[in-house]
């Protein structure tokens, strides 16, 4: 038998250091590769993501009833919005304890860009300082996208009462004491406690009676189950165009021709003023390009003419802002309801 006298003499590669370095050098650069080619598709699916986004109906939270001013807005910013992105704006209105049930579902929703959020100034700034079982941190748990309104409260009464100017009422009011009821949106609502502002400010008292939600408190003063409340003009400016309400005075600086000739409560009370502000957010982690998209979206849907008009027949004025801005905005609301709600000594359990 004739022996190959090289290859007797070669190891076979097993138990071969040089070999196993060269396979276990192979290895690696095989894994490094596929390990490489995760993000590439990842970033590539994301690409795609954005690209198609969005490609099915986006589901949009209020935290507040029907018929509330946040609902009145946020349905004329869906369908506006919804022509613009070529896929339906769904609301969705989660009503409950001034905002809060609302917003925590929104914070738990899938960060995909198909829950999407509509939140005032009450929600984001007031809710969470008076509600200890609150599980949300308005700055934290959010991503900011921009403001779209900003509107001033307006105070109204039922028709039946006399008062017809903002003086005649404070007047009234401080004779009748806590006989009178004012009606709010809910415990730590912005009409509660910018009503509250008011009777600090005007020095009166009446019993504060909370609803569920801005509809219901407006309705109870129709009804004339509370006689006045100090409300989001977009909860109650169609009713007194319609006479169902009377407007004595608003909550901005100064006189607006948006609001005709309803004069400032400033100009009777010096200094009172208040302007709560309406934006879109989404939950914390959504993707910063569909965030990008939808703000552009917002931006040419608000400077709009016709969404102006439409924003301006419910007492507001549209706006946008940076993300940032609006965080901003936020920050500033929640120390100065903070200095109320410590005055007040307010707390819901």
């Amino acid at each position: 038998m004739l022996i190959d006298q090289d290859r007797a003499a070669r190891p076979t590669d097993t138990g071969c250091p040089a070999s196993h370095t060269r396979r276990t050098v192979l290895a690696a650069v095989l894994l490094a590769i596929a390990a490489s080619g995760i993000p590439l598709m990842k970033q590539a699916a994301a690409a795609d993501a954005l690209k198609s986004y969005p490609n099915r109906p986006i589901r949009v939270i209020v935290p507040q009833t029907a018929g509330s001013a946040l609902d009145t807005l946020a349905r004329i910013f869906a369908v506006k919005v919804s022509e613009m992105l070529g896929q339906q704006m769904v609301v969705d209105n989660r009503g409950g304890a001034g905002g809060l049930l609302g917003m925590e579902i929104g914070r738990e929703a899938p960060p995909d860009g198909y829950t999407l959020i509509i939140a005032g100034t009450a929600a984001l700034a007031i809710v969470p300082l008076i509600h200890k079982k609150a599980r949300y941190d308005s700055l934290k748990d959010f991503e900011f996208i921009s403001i779209y309104a900003a509107q001033p409260n307006v105070l109204v009464v039922n028709q039946s009462q006399p008062p017809r100017t903002v003086k005649e009422f404070i007047d009234w009011a401080r004779a009748r004491g806590s006989e009178l009821h004012m009606a709010s949106a809910g415990p730590g609502s912005a009409s509660h406690l910018v009503g509250t502002n008011f009777m600090m400010a005007a020095h009166l008292q009446s019993t504060h009676v909370p609803y569920k939600g801005g509809g219901p408190s407006v309705m109870a003063v129709i009804a004339g189950e509370a006689q006045w409340t100090l409300t989001p003009a977009a909860a109650v400016m169609s009713l007194v165009k319609s006479g169902r309400l009377r407007a004595l005075g608003h909550t901005l600086p100064e006189r607006t021709r948006l609001l005709g000739d309803l004069p400032a409560i400033a100009e009777t009370l010096t200094g009172f003023e208040n302007v709560s502000e309406t934006g879109l957010i989404a939950p914390k982690g959504t993707p910063r390009p569909i965030l990008n998209k939808l703000r552009n979206a917002l931006v040419k849907v608000v400077n709009a003419p016709e969404m102006e008009a439409l924003i301006g027949e419910q007492g507001a004025v549209a706006v946008t802002s940076t993300p940032e801005e609006y965080r901003k905005i936020i920050e500033r609301h929640i120390v100065r309801y903070g200095d109320i709600v410590r005055v007040v000594g307010l707390k819901v359990e």
